[in-house]
This record gives C-alpha cells, sequence and structure tokens, in this order.
C-alpha cells in the first residue's frame, strides 16, 4: 500500500471535513491519522492517508481540482512512519502571559537535549477576571532512554523559573 501525508487549510464553514474526508473514501484511501482544527478563522486539516499508487494520484488531482480561493493543500508521498527509537514518552504543559518567543524557546530546550517533540499544541486564551492573554503549550515529548529524568526535570523546573513559566513534565500514562 502506498502512504501520503496531506495538509489542506480552507475557509471554516460547515460540511468540509465531510467533503474531504468523503472524497478521500471514494478514492479508495484510508485516513490512518488526522488532526483537524480552527487556526485564525481557516480550518486546518492534516491527514496520513493509505491506499493503491492509483488511488492516491486520483485524490491528488481530486485535490488539486477543488483547490483554489478558499482551499489551500500540500501533498506528499511517504514511506510511513520511521522505526520507533528507544525512548520514553512524557507530557510538558507549560503556561504563561502571552508573549513572542515561548515557543522557540521551548523548542529549543528539548531539542538542546536531543528530545523529539511528537506533538506540540498551543492556545491562548483570556485569564479569568482580568482578562490578559495567557499562553499555554502542551507537549509529547520522547526522552532517550539514556537521559536522566531527575537531571532533566532539575533543568525543565530551572528553564520554567528563567522564563516566567508555570510548567510540569510527567511521564505518559
Amino acid at each position: 500500500m502506498a502512504k501520503a501525508v496531506i495538509t489542506t487549510i480552507g475557509t471554516d464553514r460547515p460540511g468540509l471535513v465531510a467533503e474531504l474526508s468523503s472524497a478521500a473514501q471514494t478514492a479508495g484511501l484510508n485516513i490512518e491519522d488526522s488532526r483537524m482544527t480552527v487556526l485564525g478563522g481557516e480550518f486546518a486539516i492534516l491527514m496520513a492517508v493509505e491506499g493503491s499508487t492509483d488511488a492516491l494520484s486520483g485524490f491528488e488531482t481530486n485535490l488539486g481540482e477543488r483547490a483554489g480561493e478558499n482551499l489551500a493543500y500540500l501533498f506528499r508521498r511517504t514511506d510511513g512512519p520511521p522505526s520507533p527509537r528507544a525512548a520514553r514518552s512524557y507530557i510538558a504543559t507549560l503556561s504563561a502571559l502571552d508573549h513572542p518567543g515561548i515557543v522557540a524557546s521551548i523548542a529549543t530546550f528539548f531539542s538542546q537535549r536531543q528530545i523529539n517533540i511528537r506533538d506540540l499544541n498551543t492556545e491562548t486564551t483570556p485569564a479569568p477576571h482580568t482578562g490578559t492573554p495567557m499562553f499555554r503549550v502542551h507537549l509529547s515529548v520522547e526522552i532517550p532512554l539514556e537521559q536522566r529524568i531527575h537531571e532533566l526535570k532539575e533543568a525543565f523546573d530551572a528553564f520554567c523559573a528563567d522564563g516566567d513559566l508555570d510548567g510540569t513534565l510527567e511521564v505518559d500514562i
């Protein structure tokens, strides 16, 4: 079976998910994994699909025909996920007053320690009572087995204190 990852973004409206998932089904593709959300008024879809080479080609053509002023896409064929590396799964959550650079500093903290970010979600919401913008980050990370967790947690706590971030790093159960 052939595989592809497709990113689609379009003006948010009812029926967009139904249209794209039905088009994948009609093409003979199976949606193996997906993330779908509204960001800035646009609906973003990220999905991994599997099917015959002809089915993938047909779906790519179909997306090209649908694309235009209100829909954009990126279609990329893939060999599937890489072999898993020996790592422990952890969840990191952080929150702070919103300001530029939070995601970059968090990503750098983990990157410098060879820790893979598997999933990252952010949101900005008003704080209760004051309405001050609060930024929240939720990450799934893969910590190499050779990494000493106690030392990592100490470094993470120091990082949070230096950046005026409230954060936790816990095993993903």
